[in-house]
């Protein structure tokens, strides 16, 4: 039978900012910024969460259900590092404001930026098994980044233009209409390493030497067990496309030289033209919203299905890496009908749509997000306070995050 990705959307906010002029005002080093390969970031405004995201990302695929549709969907998965109660999960309220049918499984997954790999595979095994036939998972990979430094010269300066916020929703079904996995073609690899952390839920620590050097060992040796369990597969040969965790795409070109190097002996002219055929087209979006951590991989896959050549069906070879860690490479096909689907959605339409603001705006929203911390027991989410922004929401039917009364979140449509 087939399982895989029947409807897929994104949703990546309100706002973003040019990151060349991000750069200039901090003062980073010209030829590190550009080996980043990032163009814009999507700026989390007051009024957006992980949940406002999710849902904002889920909804037009709700809409285009019948309700017979809806009421198929038997679980709802939730992946994120940005959780926003260690008991609470961010599917109740996704569950609540779709209006989905009650007798759904809710859940929350958290893994680091390997946490939307963990749900998709376990989505995908629920449709294997056959325990409830017909059946359908919403699988939302959110994730925000609310940034809190804005000065001084530090790693920390060059992870800043990369951090994005946005959300990834899927249908995972019998009908893998966008993306049909591979039927036991994975290979995965984890070890317990201190790379990257989050202590306390709004600071993030790490090392992003060892993160680079754990990417890397996960993204080769995650291949090398792929090859053990799939006869002839090849780095080169066996994909059309090629899609990567994308913290920035600077990393991603460096992972691919590796590799290219370490299992084909390529040389840089071929890595390059490679580079450029294989795995440029996924990285457009990551590079246009930044780092949204367990979402990631899917959004650079949705970019790579949106911008690939499938007038064939074709198969791409995604790696999906988690700080900590935990790693994985899988495979699946495209075809012509994916990319028309997906192209109806208009995510490029959804990104240019944003605001884009002034870095002077953005050090703003910085001062305000400041107030949102976690585990407040009561807050009111000033609508006025970013009135160029609001207005790429308002009167779009879009879900915004209002207020905390007694630790409860509350959303409005608007």
């Amino acid at each position: 039978m087939k399982a895989g990705i029947e409807a897929m959307n994104i949703y990546c906010g309100s706002a973003g900012l040019n990151v060349h002029d991000l750069a200039k005002r901090r003062n980073l080093d010209n030829e590190r910024f550009e080996n980043l390969l990032m163009k814009e970031k999507t700026v989390p405004m007051p009024y957006e969460d992980p949940v406002s995201n999710g849902v904002n990302a889920a909804k037009p695929i709700i809409d285009r259900l019948s309700q017979e549709e809806k009421d198929s969907i038997d679980m709802i998965i939730t992946c994120t590092e940005s959780g926003l109660d260690f008991g609470k999960s961010l599917s109740t309220y996704v569950h609540h404001y779709l209006k989905l049918n009650r007798n759904c499984r809710l859940f929350e997954m958290k893994n680091a930026c390997y946490s939307g790999t963990a749900g998709f595979q376990m989505a995908i095994n629920f449709i294997y098994s056959q325990t409830a036939p017909g059946k359908k998972v919403l699988l939302i990979c959110t994730d925000i980044t609310r940034m809190s430094v804005v000065e001084g010269l530090s790693e920390l300066s060059f992870a800043e233009p990369s951090s994005g916020s946005g959300a990834v929703a899927m249908l995972i079904s019998d009908n893998p209409l966008i993306f049909e996995v591979d039927k036991g073609a994975n290979g995965y690899y984890g070890y317990e390493v201190m790379d990257s952390c989050r202590p306390i839920p709004d600071h993030e620590a790490g090392n992003a030497d060892l993160s680079l050097l754990s990417y890397l060992d996960c993204c080769e040796n995650t291949f090398k067990e792929y090859q053990k369990r799939v006869e002839n597969a090849d780095y080169e040969t066996s994909f059309d496309y090629l899609v990567y965790h994308t913290p920035f795409g600077g990393m991603v070109k460096g992972a691919h030289r590796t590799n290219m190097r370490k299992f084909k002996k390529a040389k840089p002219a071929a890595i390059e033209i490679d580079f450029q055929n294989r795995v440029e087209p996924s990285l457009r979006y990551c590079q246009r919203v930044g780092n949204i951590m367990g979402a990631t991989s899917h959004l650079a896959l949705a970019s790579a299905i949106d911008h690939g050549d499938f007038s064939i069906p074709k198969r791409l070879g995604i790696f999906s890496y988690g700080s900590g860690c935990s790693s994985e490479f899988y495979s699946g096909i495209v075809t012509a009908k994916s990319q028309e689907i997906l192209r109806s959605y208009q995510l490029e339409k959804h990104l240019d749509d944003r605001y884009l603001m002034s870095v002077d705006e953005y050090e703003a929203s910085i001062i305000t997000n400041k107030d949102i911390r976690f585990g407040l027991r009561d807050l009111k989410i000033d609508f006025s306070l970013f009135p160029q922004a609001f207005k790429h929401v308002e009167g779009k039917g879009k879900l915004v995050f209002s207020a905390i009364k007694e630790f409860h979140r509350e959303y409005e449509w608007v």
